[in-house]
């Protein structure tokens, strides 16, 4: 269910006056969506959902309690109310707790169209169609998924603070496999508007990944150039968006800290071509115009030239070490270069395709070591040509050493919301040196 902003100011003024706490926060989201699903060749399902949800947060002194109902319905919304408020007043109180956040200013954002919000099931079934023919041409079968919509989300509380947005987003994911099961490639997109996505192009791209003939090449696990797809590279760059907190570097938990207790702020740090920023008015990747708590998000550069430039800290933090309250970054654009892929392949004397990686997670914070595995469509490289493609592997990888060891960049592109929890992120291909795998993968 999409409302609007008056609609939502109603739903959070009613609960503001019938709190009985003495602090009291109102979230207030909702969505209308279509999808539809194919595989093998052939839709399977489709579906559309409309859904609201009212999250109610009373706070007595240092406690809090919070209870959600998921819909309207004034007598179940009053029921949760009492409910947050008897939950607050048998919770521990939190030292760290700080009263809600008063009035601010936001930024405005084009991360919403109509059209795209409104979108009809049959223009799903009509990029559905493509990919499917697509796959029938090159002999593979497809799957994929396909969706459209429009979201809204809001936040009041007792202090006088209102926020409200909206966005939509398209979702469009092929899967190619050979007839026999023993390969398989993918593409995928997302992007605020659906017209914006080329739904020909990414069955085109994930057709041509599965078709190769080749028996795929089994190659010892070491040390490899590799050629990150920006879906590959924005599934590692993510963890920057958590990895770029004050109050850990302070605690000395984090890979900006300093065995000496300083930071590192300030240093050169990463490759000079690492630029990382977020902003609403990114045309890319819009960042949402506030976080949970209604603080605003601004245009923000965290990384420019290779140097960390700005940290997030919490209203606790800020107040205990008197910095400003920043929010973490909810998107992220990594500046993007000139170099074609195709340009980086032909500079390329040996190296592996990395389409892109998954069940990815962090094994150390202070060295940013990830671990992961790569998946659908790993392509070995010789002198400046796709040889053929390479079973997947496990990688054990810094962070930190992949944006030091950057020998190319291509242009930066919007890559599929699904990989990163639904996050904006814009981020090049990336040419990198030293990468390294660790461990063979029997899976495809």
């Amino acid at each position: 269910m999409l409302l609007s902003r008056e609609e939502v100011e109603r739903i959070t003024s009613r609960r503001l006056a019938a709190s009985r706490a003495d602090g009291c926060i109102v979230h207030v989201s909702g969505s209308d969506k279509v999808n539809l699903r194919f595989a093998r060749n052939s839709a399977t399902s489709n579906g559309a959902r409309s859904a609201v949800g009212v999250t109610i947060t009373s706070q007595f002194g240092q406690r809090s309690g919070s209870a959600t109902v998921n819909g309207l319905d004034e007598d179940a919304l009053d029921a949760a109310q009492r409910r947050s408020e008897e939950i607050a007043r048998k919770a521990p109180p939190d030292p760290e707790q700080m009263p809600p956040p008063s009035p601010q200013s936001y930024a405005s954002n084009a991360a919403y169209d109509t059209d795209t919000a409104q979108l009809e099931t049959a223009r799903l079934a009509e990029a559905a169609q493509t990919a499917i023919a697509a796959a029938e041409a090159g002999g593979v079968d497809a799957a994929g998924y396909a969706e459209a919509g429009g979201r809204f989300r809001a936040v009041a509380n007792s202090a006088g603070l209102f926020a409200y947005e909206r966005d939509s987003i398209a979702d469009f994911t092929v899967t190619a496999r050979r007839k026999d099961g023993s390969w398989s490639g993918w593409a995928g997109g997302s992007e605020h508007r659906f017209d914006a996505l080329d739904p020909e192009q990414i069955a085109r791209d994930a057709v041509a990944k599965a078709a190769h003939d080749a028996t795929p090449l089994d190659l010892e696990p070491g040390k490899y150039t590799v050629l990150l797809e920006p879906s590959a590279a924005g599934e590692l760059l993510r963890y920057l968006m958590w990895a770029l907190d004050a109050r850990a570097v302070d605690e000395g938990r984090s890979w900006l800290s300093s065995a000496a207790g300083q930071s590192k702020i300030g240093q050169q740090l990463l490759d000079p071509s690492v630029t990382i920023t977020s902003d609403p008015a990114d045309p890319l990747a819009p960042s949402p115009t506030f976080d949970r708590e209604g603080l605003p998000h601004q245009a923000t550069v965290w990384v420019e030239d290779g140097v960390v430039k700005t940290l997030a800290c919490s209203r606790y933090w800020a107040q205990r070490t008197g910095r400003d309250a920043r929010p973490a970054p909810a998107a992220l654009t990594m500046a993007g270069g000139w170099t074609s892929l195709q340009d980086m392949i032909r500079a390329t004397a040996r190296g592996i395709l990395v389409t892109r990686v998954w069940y990815t997670n962090m094994l150390d914070p202070q060295s940013l070591l990830l671990t992961g595995l790569t998946r659908d469509g790993n392509f070995l490289i010789e002198n400046g040509e796709i040889v053929g493609p390479v079973r997947n592997f496990r990688f054990n990888e810094s962070l930190l050493s992949m944006l030091s060891n950057i020998e190319a960049i291509g242009p930066s592109e919007r890559i599929h919301g699904g990989d990163l929890h639904g996050a904006p992120v814009a981020v090049p291909a990336l040419l990198v040196n030293n990468f390294t795998f660790s461990s063979r993968s029997a899976g495809i």
